[in-house]
């Protein structure tokens, strides 16, 4: 998401690197591409108008450091106007209300609602240990209760469904049986309407006033751009909703609805969908993205998708087995699952400074190809490399579907990283050996 916005702000950022201090000349040059960059990132127009005139006013007011260089002058100041244009502050769900907590979902047919509760269900179970109820209020759409019942199998969450009833009803009905079971989250997934249909538009108000839910949450596809802030803006005025859901980011690489519907509706962006799997949902955060988009990554979230994944304990045996030389292929298989939980490779690159574009030359399929060598060894194999002799490697490669030299680079690359790691350890042994009669002076 946002690369097309990235490449263009950074050549933006590289040319002003080179002048010596911030001008109405050159900051008028850059601001020119800044908004070219933005309408082509479907960035709406009134939004570029206003970022572009906060950018200038502020690059060429009083309050501007000399004592930085132009670059990151301005680097900062369109960062903050970022963070600001997408809301300032992370804005949690609201979850406060008194059990049950209805979170009612809506949008246009097609938009992901069904996903995207399932996802939500996830989440609240995962994050927030909150018992979920998910209600099929779609009636209209064939197969939409079956998708909502098989999402919530999946998930171990109860569904509430009566088939083809009367959605108001059922919602009641729902909330009934919540109140009664303990449910503390109720999630109703509504059918999918366009703006302009006015009798299913009345539906959901009379969904929202028989529910009375703490948060409606209006669904929009992040890859249909500028369309989806005009549909927010007219179901906005219609059920004023809470927050917004930007489903499929991830396939959006221009990414202007996610810096425009927060502007157009005055509703905060509660969460993004980053990829097809039902975990890949994140909150939403103004400055993390801001960061990202300016290609300054997005260490913190990275940090908290590692905490997810790693155990504490074993990364401390993980790394006293580096430094002692006794790291083997069944540790690094560990370690490479660990990575592809986090998401995709291209993605958690992403979030480090300056890898931005590093990411583009990672091939996914590499990785899964150095699984399947490893996977298809046995496990004396992957804890004594050294057995691996000509037939081993043989067979190795006939069951991962690969050539032998495939599995011989992987071995050499192995070795290759376990040499790095065993000079830094003596390196590292060698400094702390310097360190006491430095000190002692």
């Amino acid at each position: 998401m946002f690369e097309q916005l990235t490449d263009r702000l950074e050549g933006v950022l590289k040319n002003l690197r080179g002048e010596g201090k911030l001008t109405e000349e050159n900051v008028s040059t850059a601001l020119r591409e800044v908004r070219r960059a933005f309408l082509e990132a479907d960035v709406s127009f009134d939004v570029t108008r206003e970022f572009v005139q906060a950018v200038k006013a502020k690059a060429l007011g009083a309050d501007v450091l000399q004592s930085v260089s132009p670059g990151q002058m301005i680097v900062k100041i369109i960062h903050d106007e970022l963070v600001q244009t997408m809301g300032g502050v992370q804005r949690e769900i609201d979850l406060s209300g008194t059990p049950p907590c209805g979170i009612l979902m809506c949008g246009l047919q097609g938009s992901g609602k069904t996903t995207f509760a399932g996802k939500l269900a996830l989440w609240l179970r995962s994050k927030k240990k909150r018992k979920v109820l998910l209600v099929a209020a779609d009636v209209y759409r064939p197969a939409a209760i079956d998708q909502l019942v098989t999402l919530g199998k999946s998930l171990g969450v109860e569904v509430w469904q009566e088939g083809q009833g009367d959605p108001v009803r059922i919602c009641e009905n729902a909330l009934d049986h919540a109140r009664k079971n303990g449910f503390d989250t109720v999630i109703y997934d509504t059918a999918g309407r366009l703006q302009i249909d006015d009798q299913l538009m009345q539906e959901l108000e009379r969904i929202q006033a028989a529910v009375k839910p703490s948060e409606t949450l209006f669904v929009a596809d992040a890859m249909i751009g500028q369309e989806a802030v005009n549909v927010a803006a007219e179901f906005h005025r219609r059920l004023a909703f809470t927050g917004v859901c930007l489903s499929k980011l991830d396939g959006d690489a221009r990414g202007g609805a996610a810096l425009s519907i927060r502007k157009a509706t005055g509703a905060p962006v509660l969460f993004v969908g980053v990829g097809e799997k039902l975990h890949e949902l994140e909150p939403f955060h103004p400055d993390r993205l801001a960061g990202r988009i300016l290609g300054m990554g997005d260490v913190v979230s990275l940090v908290e998708k590692a905490q997810e994944v790693v155990d504490a304990k074993e990364a401390k045996s993980l790394t006293r087995k580096l430094l002692n030389n006794t790291f083997d292929l069944e540790d690094f298989l560990g370690q490479l699952r660990a990575v592809k939980k986090m998401g995709p490779l291209k993605s958690v690159l992403g979030m480090l400074p300056g890898m931005g574009q590093l990411s583009d030359m990672v091939d996914e399929k590499q990785i899964n190809r150095v699984e399947a060598i490893i996977s298809s060894m046995t496990p004396k194999e992957r804890r004594e490399p050294r057995i691996l002799n000509g037939s081993r490697r043989k067979r190795i490669a006939l069951g991962s579907g690969t050539t032998a030299q495939q599995v011989n680079q992987v071995l050499a690359q192995f070795e290759q990283m376990k040499k790095m790691t065993r000079q830094l350890s003596a390196m590292a042994t060698r400094m702390k050996g310097r360190k006491g009669p430095m000190f002692r002076r």
